[in-house]
């Protein structure tokens, strides 16, 4: 079942993607339900240009037709799409803000894992903001400049403050503290396909 759309117009439509549901088809019959799938069954036209992890909640955008498909895989591709994340973390940050500069590549005898690798990995960068701390955890904003696979959560478990319910990169309490990650797409901002002009798109976090 799919939700009323955040937006929609002629050229793309952008959905709120619940924790727990692929963005995409994965290898197998038991892995065809998705969100691409459900949007796809009012929206015919509707093509992809980004995912999301399955257990991250959050704003998800779609293309309508071959060719804002094209101009939104180039956006993306080009990092002209500014993205916002939320996410409550193990532990508070000791500064209001910073980067995280770690190079993130495959660890693949422990796929679907990734690691920080300094020798062989892809750059990777994550802006954070302190946006509420308290005595045991802390919620951030989250500005990731590259889409490298888990990067927010590994990341933020590579300076000791991994998310909530995180069942790959948290130690096991940690994981235990929520049912779900914590860590939800909150924003997008891009040009319009079509247009140009810039959109602002917005999904406010469910915790």
């Amino acid at each position: 079942m799919l939700t009323t759309p955040l937006y929609l117009d002629e050229a793309l439509l952008a959905v709120d993607k619940p924790a727990g549901l692929l963005a995409v088809p994965g290898r197998g019959a038991d892995k065809q339900d998705c969100l691409w799938a459900r949007v796809r069954e009012r929206f015919p036209d509707a093509l992809v240009v980004h995912r999301l992890d399955m257990a991250t909640s959050g704003l998800m955008l779609f293309a309508r037709g071959l060719t804002a498909q094209r101009q939104l895989s180039q956006a993306f591709a080009e990092r002209a799409v500014s993205k916002r994340y939320i996410a409550v973390v193990d532990g508070s940050p000791a500064e209001a803000q910073g980067c995280i500069e770690l190079p993130l590549s495959a660890d693949w005898p422990r796929r679907p894992l990734q690691r920080v690798d300094p020798d062989a990995g892809r750059p990777a960068r994550t802006d954070w903001q302190l946006l509420d701390a308290r005595e045991d955890c802390a919620r951030l904003a989250l500005q990731p400049h590259t889409g490298r696979t888990h990067q927010l959560r590994l990341h933020l478990a590579a300076i000791g403050h991994p998310i909530l319910g995180d069942a790959l990169y948290a130690p096991p309490a940690v994981q235990a503290r929520a049912p779900r990650l914590l860590l939800h797409a909150e924003a997008l901002t891009l040009p319009h396909p079509l247009s140009g002009a810039p959109l602002q798109l917005e999904c406010p976090a469910p915790f």
